[in-house]
C-alpha cells in the first residue's frame, strides 16, 4: 500500500503537466485599463482571467476559438477593481487555443 501511493504521488506532477497546451490571446482594449490572465484549468476546459484597474466599468467580450469547433463567446461588466473569470468549455480537447478578447470603457 505504501509503494502504491509513492507511485501516486511521483505520477501527479506529469499529470499536471498533461492539461498544458498554448493559448494566444489578441487583445483590443480600446483605452479601457484591464489585465488579462489566460489560464488552462483542464483538457477541455480554458479561461481568462480579466482584472478592472480602472476607474470607470469596463463591457469585455472574449471569443474563444478551438480549432474546428464553433466560436464560444463570453461577455461581461466588470466594475472598477473587479476580477472576473470568463471560462468555456469545449466538446473535444482543446489543443490550441486562440482567444480575441474586445474591451470597451463605459
Amino acid at each position: 500500500m505504501k509503494n502504491l501511493c509513492c507511485a501516486l504521488l511521483l505520477l501527479l506532477p506529469l499529470t499536471a503537466l498533461a492539461v498544458s497546451y498554448p493559448i494566444e490571446v489578441d487583445e483590443s482594449l480600446n483605452g479601457a485599463e484591464v489585465s488579462v490572465s489566460p489560464e488552462s484549468i483542464d483538457r477541455d476546459l480554458a479561461g481568462l482571467l480579466v482584472y478592472n484597474y480602472g476607474a470607470r466599468p469596463v463591457e469585455c467580450s472574449a471569443v474563444f476559438k478551438n480549432g474546428p469547433e464553433v466560436p464560444r463567446t463570453r461577455q461581461a461588466v466588470i466594475a472598477s477593481g473587479e476580477r472576473l473569470p470568463m471560462t468555456v468549455k469545449f466538446r473535444r480537447d482543446i489543443i490550441k487555443l486562440r482567444v480575441k478578447l474586445t474591451c470597451n470603457p463605459q
